[in-house]
């Protein structure tokens, strides 16, 4: 069974700084905690809006890191020449839209195969590989192969929401995600049905020749499944580690996730 690598996303810490629009919590600060702490990655994401990293933590997160990053970016032009210039280890290509919380769904990687095409060849041209963060179907790995990218990451959202909608009853689950409100029997199929495809997506991207990493709304309660997907080599996990460090600090949250995700 091979290695899983886990990258620590660091956003929620930039959220709680921009809250203020002081340099505390220090970006920085959480960047060595996650390296010193059991991360294998970093991961952050440079939005349009910037909402919270900001350019000059691109560049400083990427000059001080001792660990590989990978930035999460739209395929709006001018952010493709800010991480062209920045060189990180790995770009990953997600869906971005102003009004959203976070990211929705995977990218459509057949409404936007020419715009997709073109970041990819940009950032092939700066030597960077590319990922895309896609939702897990056959079609869309088949699709990211002949696009040119290396990697995809697969979007786990729905498989979230579906067991924290079954898993009401946890301190997590405070909100119910309306579309997903049916009866517990029926949460059961289409959480195992999600899984499932999650892991058929996982399979065929390794089939043919893609690193697969997986992410979104993964947590210290739901992570468990994923990790047994043998397919499957990376995590890219935020928000639940930010969130549980608020009661545990930084240093245990990020341990306790990389205990969870050791195979």
């Amino acid at each position: 069974m091979q290695k899983l690598t886990l990258g620590v996303n660091i956003d929620h810490v930039a959220v709680l700084r921009e809250a203020r629009r002081v340099n505390d919590p220090d970006i920085l600060e959480a960047l060595f905690v996650a390296c010193a702490n059991g991360a294998d990655q970093i991961t952050i994401h440079l939005r349009e809006d910037r909402r919270h990293i900001q350019d000059s933590d691109v560049t400083n997160i990427i000059r001080h890191s001792k660990l590989p990053v990978n930035l999460e970016c739209s395929i709006n032009k001018e952010i493709l020449e800010i991480v062209a210039y920045e060189r990180p280890h790995r770009a990953t290509l997600v869906p971005e839209k102003r009004q959203e919380v976070t990211t929705e769904g995977g990218l459509d990687v057949f409404g936007y195969e020419d715009e997709i095409g073109y970041a990819i060849e940009r950032l092939h041209d700066a030597l960077i590989p590319v990922s895309l963060f896609v939702d897990p179907s056959i079609e869309a790995m088949e699709k990211s192969k002949e696009l040119g990218a290396e990697m995809v990451e697969l979007h786990t959202g729905l498989y979230a929401n579906l067991f924290a909608m079954l898993h009401s009853n946890l301190p997590y689950s405070n909100h119910s995600v309306k579309e997903l409100e049916f009866p517990r029997n029926e949460l059961e199929v289409r959480l195992e049905k999600s899984l499932s495809e999650i892991k058929m997506a996982a399979l065929h991207a390794k089939k043919i020749g893609l690193e697969v990493a997986a992410g979104h709304g993964l947590n210290y309660h739901n992570v468990s499944d994923i990790v047994a997907i043998d397919a499957i080599s990376e995590l890219n996990i935020g928000q639940s580690i930010v969130a549980r460090s608020v009661f545990s600090g930084l240093a245990d949250a990020v341990a306790e996730m990389k205990r969870l995700t050791t195979r």
